[in-house]
């Protein structure tokens, strides 16, 4: 969590996160209170890295390069059916690959920068993955890699959203402020960002303050997310990794802030919105987008118990049989701890069976 901020650096944290994914997971300690921001407050202050190259070993084309960004772009893909469980091990031992290519071949100050730029996606990468599987403390320290990675790649955009990850983690971790903090920080450390960057990192905004009932900010952050949505794409094109972000993406984040802000009727409309508009590639988003929805008609007053348990069943249907994802069956069992006042329903009763299942299972992969 504290080391320096140069090519070295950012080597040293990638290498010591996967020398220590060989330990016990269990054994990590999840980072609390303000330690979670410090590497955010360094990466945002920290100097540009002058030279990233390496002298000896076989040179390295940068068609390479070329080949394992189109991998990354595919398990990026996987992950939106697949959900972080199913893929880990998988996108870990592609990372570890990358990482001895840096420290082993020979390359020219532009590829190691490119180098350094896939090495830190990578990390994102499994840092989303470890956070979707439920494994907390991992994906953080997975996260602090990243951004030393994007600092020596001198990509800034990068690092922004890698810090919009790691504040997405915190609020779900209850690290509110925190979550606000590096918000707000990748906000001020890559400002004025293309259309698609900019609306991921105001909409990581808005979640972070319905979190913390900032209400008036949310409504700012998710109205610039999407009135950048509709700027024109610049003509240098947009990073690929900021593919998943769209208006049906941008529905579902703003009806989740809703729903944190207890504003069933603007939660539910966003979340229909985003149901109607999705690509059918997303399963785990429309899972999540089911789960969210029958949350907010479990909470209105009365609660609209049919609606409730048909998105919640289809919900479950796909978490059972397609998507592995601790984080969306984290939301499957807070919709039903609403739905336990009215378990004398025989549908509901039989979803809240269904949900208990689903728990259990996902508890016993996790372990």
């Amino acid at each position: 969590m504290a080391l320096p901020w140069n090519a070295a650096g950012g080597l040293q944290a990638a290498r010591r996160i996967l020398d220590a994914e060989g330990m016990d997971r269990r054994l990590f300690l999840t980072v609390m209170g303000t330690a979670i921001t410090e590497p955010a407050h360094g990466w945002l202050f920290a100097p540009p890295v002058d030279f990233v190259t390496r002298n000896s070993g076989s040179p390295l084309p940068a068609t390479v390069v070329d080949h394992l960004d189109q991998i990354i772009d595919q398990l990026r893909r996987m992950d939106d059916q697949l959900g972080g469980g199913a893929l880990l091990g998988l996108v870990r031992q592609h990372l570890a690959y990358v990482v001895g290519l840096i420290e082993h071949r020979r390359y020219t100050d532009s590829v190691g920068r490119r180098l350094h730029a896939t090495v830190a996606e990578l990390l994102r990468l499994v840092g989303w993955l470890s956070f979707d599987a439920g494994q907390h403390a991992p994906a953080q320290r997975f996260f602090v890699a990243a951004l030393h990675a994007a600092h020596t790649a001198g990509d800034r955009a990068l690092g922004a959203n890698i810090l919009g990850f790691a504040s997405c983690q915190a609020k779900d971790l209850g690290h509110v402020r925190a979550a606000v903090s590096l918000a707000e920080t990748a906000l001020a450390g890559y400002p004025g960002g293309t259309p698609r960057v900019s609306a991921i990192l105001h909409l990581r905004a808005a979640e972070a303050y319905a979190n913390d009932q900032q209400t008036t900010g949310c409504r700012t952050a998710i109205d610039t997310a999407f009135d950048r949505l509709t700027d024109a794409v610049p003509e240098h094109g947009e990073p690929g990794w900021c593919y998943w972000i769209n208006e049906a993406q941008a529905h579902a984040q703003a009806g989740y802030c809703y729903l944190k802000l207890h504003d069933w009727p603007r939660a539910q409309e966003h979340l229909h919105a985003a149901l109607s508009l999705q690509d059918t590639a997303f399963s785990r988003e429309a899972a999540l987008r089911q789960t969210l929805l029958a949350t907010a008609y479990a909470r209105q007053d009365p609660p609209d118990l049919d609606r409730v348990t048909a998105l919640g069943n289809t919900a479950i249907n796909t978490l059972t049989g397609e998507v592995d994802s601790a984080r969306c069956v984290g939301h499957m069992s807070r919709l039903a701890t609403h739905l336990t006042p009215h378990r004398r329903t025989p549908a509901v009763r039989e979803f809240l069976d269904r949900a208990d299942a689903l728990t259990a299972s996902s508890s016993s992969r996790s372990v």
